[in-house]
Protein backbone atom coordinates (compact mmCIF):
# COMPACT_ATOMS: atom_id res chain seq x y z
CA UNK A 1 0.00 0.00 0.00
CA UNK A 2 1.19 3.37 -0.99
CA UNK A 3 0.91 6.34 1.48
CA UNK A 4 1.25 10.31 0.48
CA UNK A 5 2.08 11.95 -2.66
CA UNK A 6 3.30 10.03 -5.70
CA UNK A 7 4.68 13.32 -7.15
CA UNK A 8 8.78 12.77 -8.38
CA UNK A 9 8.91 9.40 -8.07
CA UNK A 10 10.73 7.33 -10.65
CA UNK A 11 9.75 4.06 -11.57
CA UNK A 12 12.61 2.05 -12.16
CA UNK A 13 12.22 -1.56 -14.32
CA UNK A 14 14.19 -4.31 -14.53
CA UNK A 15 14.83 -6.02 -17.71
CA UNK A 16 14.90 -9.27 -17.99
CA UNK A 17 13.16 -12.23 -15.63
CA UNK A 18 13.41 -12.05 -12.27
CA UNK A 19 13.21 -15.10 -10.34
CA UNK A 20 9.95 -14.46 -7.93
CA UNK A 21 10.87 -16.89 -5.12
CA UNK A 22 13.54 -13.89 -4.52
CA UNK A 23 11.48 -12.18 -1.16
CA UNK A 24 12.13 -8.47 -0.56
CA UNK A 25 15.20 -9.10 0.87
CA UNK A 26 16.56 -10.74 -2.34
CA UNK A 27 14.91 -8.10 -4.70
CA UNK A 28 16.22 -5.65 -2.35
CA UNK A 29 19.89 -6.39 -3.09
CA UNK A 30 19.58 -6.33 -6.73
CA UNK A 31 18.61 -3.03 -6.34
CA UNK A 32 21.51 -2.07 -3.85
CA UNK A 33 24.09 -3.96 -6.09
CA UNK A 34 23.22 -4.61 -9.74
CA UNK A 35 21.21 -1.07 -10.14
CA UNK A 36 23.46 0.67 -7.90
CA UNK A 37 20.66 2.60 -6.41
CA UNK A 38 19.42 3.28 -2.69
CA UNK A 39 16.30 1.97 -2.17
CA UNK A 40 14.99 4.17 0.49
CA UNK A 41 14.84 7.20 -1.93
CA UNK A 42 10.72 6.81 -2.01
CA UNK A 43 11.28 5.31 -5.72
CA UNK A 44 9.36 2.15 -7.40
CA UNK A 45 11.10 -0.99 -8.33
CA UNK A 46 9.55 -3.41 -10.28
CA UNK A 47 10.37 -6.94 -11.40
CA UNK A 48 8.78 -9.19 -13.65
CA UNK A 49 8.75 -13.06 -14.06
CA UNK A 50 9.80 -14.94 -17.25
CA UNK A 51 6.31 -15.30 -18.49
CA UNK A 52 5.41 -12.04 -17.62
CA UNK A 53 1.83 -12.24 -15.57
CA UNK A 54 3.37 -11.30 -12.20
CA UNK A 55 4.87 -8.26 -11.26
CA UNK A 56 6.55 -7.41 -7.59
CA UNK A 57 7.23 -3.94 -6.63
CA UNK A 58 9.22 -2.23 -4.07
Amino acid sequence: MIHGKLENVNVYLALGATDMRKSINGLSLLVEEQFELDLFTGNLFAFCNRRQDIVKIL
